[in-house]
C-alpha cells in the first residue's frame, strides 16, 4: 500500500512539473507567433508540419510496399518484383524532396525565431538601464546574461521546434501505423481456470507493453539528467565569465603578480565543471546502456512474437516483414520519450534559465512602473530635485529627505569620505539608481506633477571608469553617437583639447582601447569626448584622479570655460584639495546624528 501511495505521489508530482514546463515553454514561444513576423512565422510553422505529415504519410506507402515486395521475392515473381522496384525509386525519391524541404524549412523556422528572441531580450535587456540594475541585485543576480542570450536562445529555439515536431511525428505515426499494425497482428488465444480467452491486436498490445515498461525504466536511469544539466549550463557559464575577465584586466593582475592566484582559481572553477560533467556523464552512461540494448531488442523482438504464425503458414514473409515494419514504428512512436530524454532534460535546464531571465527582468519592470520616473529632462536649465531618500540595495538608508538644488552658472564639488555614497548620489541624478523614493505630494499637500530629479537639458555624466566599444578611435571618441556626425577637423581638435596629440592621427586605428591605453589616457580620451560634444552640464565622477596636478588644471579650466559658454553648470566627484580651487559651492557628506534613520547628511557649504 505504501509503495503504491509512494508511485502515485511520484505520478502527481511529475505531472505538476509537466504542466509547469510546459506553461513555462507557452510563455517563452507565444510572443514570436503573435508579434509583427507572425504570419511569416505561422507560415513556416504550418508548412514544417505539412511536410512531416507527408513523411508519415510516405512511411505508410513504404509500409504496404514492403509486404508486396517481400512476398514478390517469396512466390519468385521477376515481373511483379521489377515494377515494385519501380514504385520504390518514385517512393524513394518523393521522400528525399519532403525530407530536404522539411530540414531546410525547419532550420530556418529555427534561426527567425532566434533573430526575433535576440533582438526581443537586447531591448528589454538594455532599455531603461536594466541591465545595470540586474547587476545590482546581488542576492538574485542573474548569472551571465550573455549567455543567457546567445547560447540558451538558440538552444531554446532549437529544442522546441526540433521536439515539438518530433512528438507530432511521432504521434501522427502512431496513430498511422498502429491500426496496421492491429490489423497484421492477429489475435492472442489463452486459458485461464478452463475458461478461452482471446487478445485481439496481440502485437499493438506488446508493442505498448515494451514501449511502456522502457520508458519507466529509462525515467528511472535519466531522471538527475535535467537539474546536472541545469548546473552544467551554469558552471560552463561562470568559468568562461572568468576567463574573460582575466583578460579584461590583464594588465592589473600582470601588475599585480597575480597570475599564479588566477590560476588557481580557475583551475578550482574548471574542477567545478568537470565534477558536474563527470556525475553527468556517468548518468549519461547508464541512460546509454539502457537505451542501446532497448534498442536493439526491438529490432528483433516484433520477429520473435510474430515467428510461430510465420512458420504455422498463417502469413507469409511479406506480411512478417510488414508487421516488423509497422511494429517497429509504432515501437518507436511510443518510444519518442526515451529517444529524447538527454534532449529534453538539456531542454527543460535551458527553459528554466529563460524563464527566470525574463521574470527578473520583468520584476524590474514592474518597480518601475510603481514609482515616478526617476530623472525627467525638461526645457529648464537648473538641477531641482524633490526631498529624496536613497537607499542601499541591502535596504540601509544612504540619505533621508534630501532635496538638490543648482542654478546655471553653479559649479559645485561633492566630498565625503571614501565609500560614503557620492557616486550612488550622481546615479540618482541620472536616473539609474532603482533604490530611491520620493513624496507624492509637497508639503502644502498639494500633487508633485514633476519626477523627483529634474535635470537640465544637454547633461552628461561621466564615470569613474569610461567605457570605450571596441573599434576605430573615432568610434570610441564620438560613442555613444555615430562618428559620422563629427568632421575630423573636430574630432581633432577634442584630442588636441585633451592632451592628447600623439592619438591625432589615427582616428581610423581600431583597437581595444581600455587595454591599449593608460589610465590617464582614458580619462582624457572621456574628457575629449565631452569637449566634443559640449554639453550644457556636466556630471563629472573622479574624472582627473589619473592625472597630474598641472594637466588636471588645464583640463577642468577646459570643462569650466565650455560650460560657462554654454551657459550650464559643473557638478564634481573629487578627494584631491586641488579640484576644489575650480568649484565656488560644496556638498559634503558628513555622518548623520546618531539614532538617525540615514547613514549621512549631506550639506551645503
Amino acid at each position: 500500500m505504501n509503495a503504491f501511495k509512494s508511485v502515485t505521489n511520484n505520478v502527481a508530482t511529475n505531472w505538476q512539473k509537466s504542466r509547469l514546463q510546459l506553461s513555462r515553454v507557452w510563455a517563452l514561444s507565444l510572443p514570436y507567433f503573435k508579434s509583427e513576423e507572425k504570419w511569416r512565422a505561422r507560415f513556416l510553422l504550418t508548412a514544417c508540419i505539412s511536410l512531416n505529415l507527408g513523411l508519415v504519410y510516405l512511411m505508410v506507402l513504404l509500409n504496404d510496399w514492403n509486404r508486396v515486395f517481400y512476398d514478390a521475392l517469396q512466390n519468385r515473381d521477376a515481373a511483379v518484383f521489377w515494377h515494385q522496384l519501380g514504385v520504390f525509386a518514385m517512393l524513394a525519391t518523393c521522400f528525399i524532396i519532403v525530407a530536404v524541404y522539411r530540414f531546410y524549412l525547419t532550420q530556418l523556422l529555427q534561426v527567425r525565431w532566434r533573430a526575433w528572441m535576440t533582438r526581443d531580450y537586447l531591448q528589454r535587456w538594455l532599455k531603461g538601464h536594466v541591465f545595470y540594475q540586474l547587476e545590482l541585485q546581488s542576492q538574485n543576480c542573474t548569472d551571465n546574461p550573455d549567455q543567457r542570450i546567445q547560447e540558451d536562445v538558440q538552444q531554446f529555439t532549437a529544442d522546441t521546434v526540433g521536439l515539438s515536431l518530433g512528438l507530432l511525428d511521432a504521434t501522427v505515426t502512431l496513430l498511422s501505423f498502429v491500426g496496421i499494425l492491429w490489423g497484421l497482428s492477429g489475435g492472442f488465444s489463452f486459458e485461464v481456470m478452463g475458461e478461452t480467452y482471446n487478445l485481439p491486436g496481440f502485437m499493438v498490445w506488446m508493442a505498448l507493453t515494451y514501449a511502456l515498461a522502457g520508458s519507466l525504466i529509462g525515467h528511472v536511469i535519466g531522471r538527475s539528467m535535467a537539474s546536472l544539466n541545469f548546473t552544467q549550463q551554469r558552471l560552463e557559464a561562470d568559468f568562461r565569465h572568468h576567463l574573460m575577465r582575466v583578460r579584461e584586466y590583464s594588465e592589473a593582475i600582470a601588475l599585480d603578480r597575480g597570475g599564479r592566484v588566477e590560476r588557481m582559481s580557475l583551475q578550482e572553477r574548471f574542477a567545478q565543471v568537470l565534477d558536474n560533467f563527470m556525475r553527468l556523464l556517468r548518468v549519461q552512461k547508464r541512460y546509454t546502456w539502457f537505451n542501446s540494448g532497448y534498442g536493439q531488442a526491438a529490432v528483433v523482438f516484433p520477429m520473435l512474437v510474430a515467428s510461430p504464425r510465420y512458420f504455422s503458414g498463417a502469413i507469409q514473409l511479406g506480411e512478417l516483414m510488414q508487421i516488423s515494419s509497422a511494429f517497429g514504428q509504432v515501437q518507436e512512436s511510443l518510444s519518442w520519450f526515451i529517444s529524447n530524454y538527454s534532449r529534453l532534460a538539456s531542454w527543460q535546464a535551458t527553459t528554466m534559465r529563460l524563464t527566470s531571465f525574463q521574470d527578473q527582468m520583468l520584476a524590474i519592470k514592474v518597480d518601475e512602473a510603481a514609482q515616478p520616473d526617476t530623472t525627467t529632462h525638461t526645457g529648464i536649465n537648473a538641477l531641482h530635485t524633490t526631498p529624496l531618500t536613497i537607499s542601499l540595495p541591502n535596504g540601509d538608508v544612504l540619505l533621508a529627505d534630501t532635496s538638490l538644488n543648482a542654478a546655471a552658472g553653479d559649479t559645485v564639488l561633492i566630498r565625503g569620505p571614501s565609500g560614503c555614497g557620492k557616486s550612488t548620489l550622481l546615479r540618482v541624478l541620472a536616473g539609474i539608481w532603482p533604490h530611491v523614493t520620493s513624496p507624492t505630494h509637497d508639503r502644502h499637500g498639494e500633487p508633485i506633477t514633476y519626477g523627483p530629479v529634474v535635470l537640465p537639458d544637454r547633461s552628461v555624466f561621466m564615470p569613474q571608469r569610461p567605457y570605450f566599444p571596441e573599434g576605430t578611435l573615432r568610434q570610441a571618441l564620438a560613442y555613444p553617437d555615430s562618428a559620422e556626425h563629427y568632421t575630423d577637423e573636430a574630432l581633432k581638435n577634442a584630442l588636441y583639447d585633451a592632451l592628447l596629440p600623439h592619438l591625432a592621427n589615427d582616428l581610423d586605428v581600431a583597437g581595444h582601447w581600455t587595454q591599449q591605453l593608460s589610465g590617464g589616457e582614458q580619462q582624457r580620451l572621456a574628457l575629449a569626448r565631452v569637449l566634443l560634444k559640449r554639453p550644457r552640464w556636466v556630471f563629472a565622477d573622479e574624472v582627473t584622479s589619473a592625472l597630474d596636478e598641472a594637466a588636471e588644471k588645464k583640463l577642468y579650466e577646459k570643462l569650466l570655460t565650455m560650460v560657462r559658454e554654454e551657459g550650464g553648470g559643473l557638478v564634481s566627484i573629487a578627494h584631491r584639495p586641488s579640484v576644489a580651487s575650480h568649484h565656488e559651492t560644496v556638498w559634503q557628506f558628513v555622518p548623520a546624528p546618531e539614532g538617525s534613520a540615514a547613514k549621512f547628511v549631506l550639506v551645503a557649504e
